[in-house]
Formats: structure tokens, sequence, C-alpha cells
């Protein structure tokens, strides 16, 4: 008796009728997801599982998914197939489009992630495929979070931190500005109102050096760097755009989600964040890789320390320094890096327009702006600036200093502002959330300690960054003497809900800490 062998699971689609692709209005952040109706023909034939990756091929496009499947026909009927928000966007083709699906092949480094997840040292080439297999989607959020986890329970060794570093750095694009040097500046984070790249950048491109600054958007903090520029311009500027301003202008602050640099530092973060895991070794790997995939040769590094800080101690922040020195110098990226006080906010305000409004006045040389802002950011650009060969060692801070004094750094920020499609700062707009409390001393005394944290998170609770207008304003700093009932801060949100979150955490703890100034913890960092 003669068979007929049964078709390939992998064509099984190909002898069906194609989907209708549908646009399913889900933000799935960082992951392409599909969803199926339980009763669609194709998802019977091919065997699909709930969560399993399909592989999508419509007008000569292919993404990798995972699959929801759903039972609810409003979402998607059995004619069709759903994209989430990230998908959609990824496949680039109209809704309605006719769509194939088919089960995707499994990612060829899942054996090495097993070796990982077992504790293993893996190799450069092993990195390799598990970085490029990240970067095209085609590990599930599960897999991701395996890896994660396995790095950082097993902490890599400082080999491993450099492979995974330079595996990073070579996925997606890699920019040649063809000049030498190129800087950048980084702080590894964990500081409220730490603004200072929107005032080291300035400076350095009216001293001349090309400074191609690409910024992050706050994930769990109140405002990212990005979030504070987009008050003042657009920050998500297209590839050919960024290098355009670039050059024409010496610099730029611009967001770094748009530009493909290091992708899978992103797909990575998506499940970092969320379970707040941030080991030594993905630090170094996501700066360093970013930095050297944008074509910087000289990298500036800031680590604050403090109690309420991401590095808690100065042997912590020492052991850092060199993990990053030395990946870095494999990497052929001259690095210079400074631990500086981080125990308390940077700046009076905490949220995208107080931190603008901080900037402004910096620039500006106006009687209120922060000082600590202004001091801190000249000595991050006076080092900065000593990676120009013609700038003596030890000079660079009294440049740095006759720039912004000069009022050079603010016309090459408005420069900036205008290329990058923003208008002329004006402190009245955007306006700050109109619902707003105070938080004041509850005794007298001398403010002994800050908890960034804290009002890091009052700052949230309050709206921001997603209310350009929410945070924090504050009124004191660590040694100031204050009376019982003195403003400590005030708190503005944008709705009244928000504010009543913001001040029951107020509530439950200021963030303030009071006593004698004896009890004050004083920090032995480099300023």
């Amino acid at each position: 008796m003669k068979t007929t062998p049964a078709p390939r699971a992998e064509a099984l689609d190909d002898t069906l009728s194609p989907l209708s692709l549908k646009r399913v209005g889900i933000d799935t952040y960082r992951e392409n997801v599909a969803y199926l109706h339980r009763d669609c023909a194709l998802y019977r034939a091919e065997g699909f599982q709930a969560l399993s990756k399909v592989e999508i091929r419509a007008n000569g496009q292919r993404i990798l998914a995972s699959l929801n499947v759903v039972d609810d026909s409003h979402i998607v009927d059995c004619g069709q197939l759903g994209l989430s928000e990230d998908a959609f966007a990824s496949l680039n083709v109209a809704e309605g489009h006719p769509v194939r699906v088919s089960q995707a092949e499994p990612p060829a480094s899942i054996p090495a992630l097993h070796r990982k997840i077992a504790g293993e040292r893996l190799s450069r080439d092993d990195f390799r495929h598990i970085i490029r297999d990240i970067a095209e989607l085609r590990y599930s959020k599960i897999e991701l979070t395996a890896f994660v986890v396995a790095c950082d329970r097993g902490e890599l060794d400082r080999e491993e931190v450099f492979y995974l570093s330079d595996a990073m750095s070579r996925v997606g694009r890699r920019l040649d500005w063809h000049e030498h040097p190129v800087v950048d500046k980084h702080c590894i984070g964990g500081i409220p109102g730490n603004r200072t790249s929107m005032l080291v950048v300035p400076i350095v491109a009216a001293h001349g050096l090309l400074c191609p600054k690409t910024s992050s958007r706050a994930i769990t903090s109140p405002s990212g760097t990005a979030d504070t520029m987009e008050v003042l311009a657009r920050v998500d500027l297209p590839f050919g755009d960024l290098g355009d301003i670039v050059r024409t202008h010496r610099g730029c602050l611009a967001w770094g989600g748009t530009s493909q640099l290091s992708p899978a530092d992103d797909v990575l973060i998506s499940v970092e964040r969320p379970l707040s895991i941030d080991s030594p070794g993905q630090m170094v790997a996501s700066i360093l890789s970013k930095k050297v995939a944008a074509g910087s040769t000289h990298l500036l590094l800031d680590i604050p320390v403090g109690p309420h800080a991401k590095v808690r101690s100065m042997p912590e922040a020492r052991r850092l320094r060199k993990l990053f020195e030395f990946v870095a110098g494999r990497m052929g990226l001259t690095l210079d890096v400074v631990i500086t006080d981080g125990s308390q906010p940077v700046g009076w305000g905490i949220g995208p327009v107080l931190e603008a409004r901080d900037v402004i006045r910096v620039l500006t040389n106006h009687p209120e702006a922060p000082m600590d802002l202004r001091q801190k950011a000249l000595r991050l650009a006076g080092r900065m600036l000593e990676f120009d060969p013609d700038v003596r060692g030890g000079d660079g801070f009294g440049i740095a200093r006759d720039i912004l004094d000069a009022g050079r750094a603010f016309e090459k920020m408005q420069a900036i502002i205008k290329a990058q499609g923003g208008k002329p700062f004006d402190p009245e707009a955007p306006p700050l959330a109109p619902h707003r409390f105070e938080v004041v001393a509850p005794v007298k005394g001398v403010v002994t300690a800050i908890d960034n944290l804290r009002l890091a998170r009052i700052a949230r609770l309050a709206g921001a960054p997603k209310a350009a207008g929410a945070g924090v304003e504050l009124f004191a700093r660590i040694g100031d003497e204050m009376a019982a009932g003195q403003p400590l801060y005030r708190v503005y949100a944008a709705y009244r809900n928000e504010l009543a979150f913001a001040h029951q955490a107020s509530e439950r703890d200021s963030g303030f800490g009071l006593g004698r100034k004896d009890e004050i913890t004083r920090l032995n960092v480099e300023f």
C-alpha cells in the first residue's frame, strides 16, 4: 500500500491561506508579540503553543515574535494575525496586509545559554552567538531572564565581561566619525537631578571637541537625560539627522533608542530593570558597548558613591573602576573614571521641567542656579577637555569655567536645541504641574542624610517623567540647619490621585534625616 508522506511542519502555513494583519494596541515593551485565535486553522495545523516563537513574513519583511493564543474574536478573529505595537512597527507593513506564519527555529545559541545556567565559563564565540540571537529577538522573555540571572548569580569574570561587551558593540550600527578624539561622558546613575550631561556637552562642544551624546530615557528614575532634554527639544532624531547635527554643532543630546547602537543592550535592559538586576559585569557591558558602537574614542565615567546610590562604598567603587578600566583597555577606549559624592541629589529639581530649569539657570549664570550642579559639571567638563592633546593637565577646569561664564556654552546649547527642533527655553512653558504640597521639618535640627531612592520614588509617584511638570523641588541640603515647620521640599503632581500617592509616601518616610552636625557622614571622594 502506497502512503503519502505528511507535509513538513515548516511548510504547512504555505498550504493555507495567509492571514490578515491586525494591529493590536498593546505595548509589550521591547518584545514582539503575536496573537492567534485558538480556532484558527493555522494554529491547529502548525501545532502552535502559547509563548512559542513564530516567524512572521510579509512583503519581503520577516520578524520573530512570541505567540499569545486568544479566545476573544474582538482581539483577533480566525482569519487574522494580531501584532503588538513593537511587532507591528518592526514588521512595517500596513494593517490588513496578508502575512504568513510558521514555527521559528530555536536559537542556535541555546546550548551555550544552558552551559551558563549550569555555571560554566563561556567563550568569546559563545557570547557572540548569544548576543546575535538576542539582538535578532530570537530569545523569549523567559530565556532572556535566564541569561540575565545566570550572568548575575554566576558573576562573570573580567574576560567574560570583555567578551560580552565586545559582542554587544558588534551587533547593530557602529559609527566612525573619522576624527580623533571623539569624547563622551557617562554616569552610572542612581542620583536624582544629576543632569551634568546637559551642561558638559555644550561646554565641550563650544571648545571644539566632538561629543555625540546619546542618552537614555527614565525606566525606574524620575527623569533621564533624554526626558529632561525633551522639555527643550526633540530627542527622537532620525539617524541621518543626528549625524548632521553632530558634524555641524560638534555635539547633540539625543535619545539613544532610535540609533540602533548595541541593540541587544536595550533588549536585556527590558528584563534587567523589572528584576532590579544591575550586576557589575552587565553594567560595564551595557555602558562600554554603546560608547564603542557610537564611535567614542575617549570616555569620562562618573561613579557616584553614597548610602543611597548604586555604589554604596569606596572599596566597591574602586573594584568597579578597575573592571571598567580593564574592559575599556581591551576595547581600545581611553577611559577616565571619577568617583563622586552621591550622598544626595544634585541640583534643586527632580523631574523633567524642574531639571531643565536648573540646567538653563546654570547656563545663563542665573543667581538662583544650583551651585552643586554648576561645580560638578565644570569639574567633569574640565576632565573631558583634557582629552584634547592641546590642553595641559589641570587646565581643563579653568577653560570650562571661562566657556560657561562667557555665555559660549549657552550659545552652543541654543544652537543644539534649535537644530533638534526646539525653541528658546521659557521658564513658564511648559509649566510645573498644578497640584502641590510641601514636606516640612518635623523638628529643629541639621539635615544629616537625604535618601536618593525615597525622593526618586516620591517624584515618580507624583507622575514624573510621564508628566514633565511633575517632580520634587528641594529647599535643603545635607548640613543645612532647619527650624521646625520649615519646608524641606515641594512636590508637584499633574493629577490629584498622583498627588495623594506621593503624599502618602512622604508621610511614611520623607527621605530626610535630621539630627546633629556631628552625625553627618563625610565621603572621601574625588569631588
